[in-house]
């Protein structure tokens, strides 16, 4: 018998456990739907339907808002929240196989569409839209070849509701319903028992004006285009079935079995095979030269012209010889005077530890396998979890820099940690979802989803939060290496490319152009939805932007100290943070150059959710570059004697 499906959303709120079990995957234990289901000959296989999505506007759609095949009762299956934030409609279908015993020209239904339903299947055939369909946790995929015959076969998720096209010799553009569907079923078989594993399910898709003689019979009715018996089976779509009101649409299917000797446990292999591996490797080159560059810098300047200083510093024994020196050590009073907006930076410190965290847990789980790509949001529901949960590193490391600060209204502090980036995000998400709701799509998040995420929001994060910065508070505050001086030192005339804003913009661009290429295959995952499993290369991607964002600031900082401007400490969290105004930017040119968006509502969709993750970008790079040059001024301020 096969086993569910989905992972059931109460399991997954237990996420460290939920995931770290999944461990014992190698060892014989499997997460619950991601087990291997058994089948022996002629078992049941039902097919399930999820969403109807496009790349053309981003709406997903229920499979049976369109006017196809439908069963006597409509069953969901149980869905995850991350399935549900992603549009996921997995439903019961009509298409139900039996092991190992192929079948030809099965009849599934007839319809006759009517005037509004023709409509809709026409538009969603103008949009490109696809039918997705689920197999013993598998997605339909139809193979595409490449013209390179030794290039490893492409896989499209799902299949085309039909096509545009023309009758030969007419210039009139019509609509063509793609209702017969030959599927193909892999699988793997054990060498000593009649046990077999589905390992892969195709289908090719043809649109085919079926005739039969006589009265409908319903599922019985001999067809005239599709018998298996005159040995008359659907091979092209030279006669294609067009889509008009009140025309009768009969849906076949064939489908095939084959064995395979790919194992059930690499059965995904296929699917998220990387055809780029030479442009990512590119990528990861790129970037180690950046980093490279950048680490050849902080060494000259820690080695080389910081030992210099300090030797030189540490051996002046006249003060006034001392004043006649230029270079950081002359803002030693100044340097940790606590910043404009401190209450501000501290909660932004705290939000990006919070992300970093997240971040780090989830590529650590992903590279380790224990995040399946069979179970369809497991690493949506991962993360948002992981988030929640992370509050607790979010409180800590606001109320310790807070208290750095000599501020006492630490409350205050947690209060805006807990709220000001969750707040924000979920209100543009807020306005974002109301638009899916206006569109009818299957995509809008609803009100049950929404109270949860919110309960998880109150419920379990904010109260972390407060938890963080109440250890983080009552420990002792950390002592500044130097004191600093009553009264403010005059910063002298900046040359222009110290200039903040000047300097900020600067320093973000060899964070992004450390991950940008890698960035192109994460959209090009998430807009055109395409497989993304290559989680070893985003891992090495996120260490380079970890090391690139740290070391630009670092040597920013020392060339804004040597300048004798002490205002470092907003300037750092910026310079890496820019790095998100890029991505930004990026994705605007991604969205024109790549993207066939036309609906006002997909093109809002889409710039939202990038500020959402350009945002989020920011808080993360802008948080390693703060603590880098935290670390870095600390450093060099101790090791300087000071009379």
């Amino acid at each position: 018998m096969a086993t569910p499906t989905t992972r059931p959303a109460l399991a997954l709120l237990l996420v460290a456990a939920a995931v770290l079990s999944g461990a014992g995957a190698a060892r014989g234990f499997y997460l619950p739907g991601v087990a291997p289901a058994d089948f022996r000959k002629k078992d049941p296989l039902a097919v399930k339907v999820n969403q109807l999505s496009s790349i053309k506007t981003q709406l997903p759609y229920s499979y049976y808002s369109l006017p196809f095949c439908r069963p006597g009762t409509i069953v969901d299956s149980a869905e995850n929240l991350g399935e549900v934030l992603r549009g996921d409609r997995i439903e019961n279908s009509l298409y139900v196989f039996e092991m190992m015993e192929p079948k030809l020209c099965q009849i599934v239904c007839k319809i006759a569409p009517n005037q509004d339903e023709a409509r809709d299947l026409k538009e969603k055939i103008d949009d490109e839209y696809r039918i997705n369909m689920i197999l013993d946790n598998l997605p339909l995929v139809v193979p595409i070849k490449r013209l390179d015959q030794e290039a490893p076969t492409v896989y499209q998720q799902g299949v085309h509701v039909g096509v545009k096209g023309q009758y030969a010799g007419s210039k009139e553009e019509k609509h063509f319903i793609h209702n017969h569907f030959t599927f193909l079923v892999k699988y793997h078989k054990d060498a000593n028992t009649d046990i077999a594993r589905i390992v892969a399910f195709e289908a090719k898709p043809y649109s085919i004006k079926h005739e039969y003689d006589g009265d409908w019979k319903g599922n019985g009715t001999p067809l005239k285009t599709c018998d298996p018996h005159s040995r008359h089976l659907v091979v092209d779509s030279d006669s294609p079935q067009e889509v008009e009101a009140s025309k009768e649409i009969i849906f076949t299917y064939d489908v095939n079995f084959e064995e395979s000797p790919i194992k059930w446990a690499s059965r995904w292999d296929t699917y998220l095979l990387m055809a780029d591996d030479q442009i990512h490797w590119f990528s990861i080159v790129n970037s180690l030269m950046i980093v490279l560059f950048l680490s050849g810098m902080v060494a000259m300047i820690m080695l080389r012209t910081l030992y210099r200083d300090i030797s030189k510093y540490n051996q002046l024994e006249d003060q006034e010889d001392a004043q006649e020196e230029t270079g950081w050590k002359l803002v030693h009073g100044d340097v940790f005077r606590p910043p404009v907006n401190a209450d501000l930076l501290c909660v932004y410190v705290g939000t990006g530890v919070q992300f970093f965290g997240m971040l780090l847990v989830t590529l650590l789980f992903a590279i380790l396998g224990l995040l399946s790509p069979s179970n369809r949001g497991g690493l949506m529901t991962a993360m948002l979890l992981l988030w929640v949960f992370m509050g607790l590193f979010a409180g800590y490391s606001s109320t310790r820099l807070y208290k750095m600060f000599k501020g006492s209204e630490w409350k205050n502090v947690t209060i805006k940690t807990a709220l000001m980036f969750p707040g924000i995000v979920f209100a543009i998400f807020f306005v974002l979802n109301a638009l899916i709701w206006g569109e009818k799509s299957s995509g809008a998040v609803p009100f049950t989803t929404m109270f949860a995420l919110v309960l998880l929001w109150f419920g379990i994060s904010v109260p972390l939060v407060f938890v963080g910065s109440y250890v983080g508070f009552k420990k002792p505050a950390m002592e500044d290496p130097v004191r600093t001086n009553k009264i403010p030192r005059a910063i002298p005339e900046q040359p222009w490319y110290m200039n903040p804003v000047v300097s900020v913009l600067i320093g973000g661009i060899l964070p992004f152009g450390a991950v940008f290429i890698e960035l192109f295959f994460i959209l090009t995952s998430i807009w055109l939805h395409q497989f993304y499993y290559i989680f070893g290369f985003l891992f090495l991607v996120f260490v380079i932007l970890i090391l690139t964002c740290a070391e630009i600031t670092i040597v920013l900082c020392y060339f804004q100290l040597c300048g004798e401007d002490y205002q470092w400490w907003w300037r750092s969290y910026l310079t890496a943070g820019s790095s998100a105004l890029y991505l930004f930017l990026y994705a605007t040119f991604y969205f024109f150059t790549k993207l066939e968006i036309t609906k006002t509502v997909s093109g809002v969709l889409y710039f939202g959710y990038m500020l959402i993750a350009s945002y989020a970008f920011f808080v993360l790079t802008g948080t390693i570059g703060f603590y880098a040059c935290f670390w870095f001024t600390r450093l060099i301020y101790s090791s300087v004697k000071i009379d």
